[in-house]
């Protein structure tokens, strides 16, 4: 089973993907939370070099405030990570699939609304 939604976006640069990436985020009600550069990180702490890589922490309010109301401790769990990977053929978008993610919490209407966000992410990839 996968526990992502990707796309392979061929003949765009990089920083284009991402803006798109932000953009299909905000018009689906999300906003980025976090941002990590995994490549100048690596590069820095370890001198290591390697292709693009972004994760964009992503939350979309209204759905995480109904979440922690059923959970409490969900917010482990959150945001919904979205990376952004560079490869030969050109950038991976790969977003985290709740309903995967939350399959270790019990919980039948947590598992619904994590529903309706996988429903919301898939939008967000297709939109890209």
């Amino acid at each position: 089973m996968d526990y992502t939604i990707n796309r392979l976006i061929t003949g765009v640069d990089f920083d284009v993907v991402d803006a798109r990436t932000r953009a299909a985020l905000s018009a689906n009600g999300f906003g980025v939370l976090t941002e990590i550069d995994v490549k100048a990180t690596m590069k820095k702490k370890l001198d290591v070099s390697m292709s693009a890589y972004r994760i964009l922490g992503a939350c979309n309010p209204k759905m995480a405030l109904e979440a922690i109301g059923m959970e409490p401790r969900v917010g482990a769990m959150l945001p919904c990570n979205v990376i952004l990977r560079e490869v030969e053929d050109g950038v991976e978008v790969s977003a985290i699939d709740p309903v995967v993610s939350m399959q270790a919490i019990k919980n039948p209407a947590l598992n619904a609304v994590a529903g309706q966000v996988r429903d919301l992410l898939d939008k967000v990839v297709a939109a890209i």
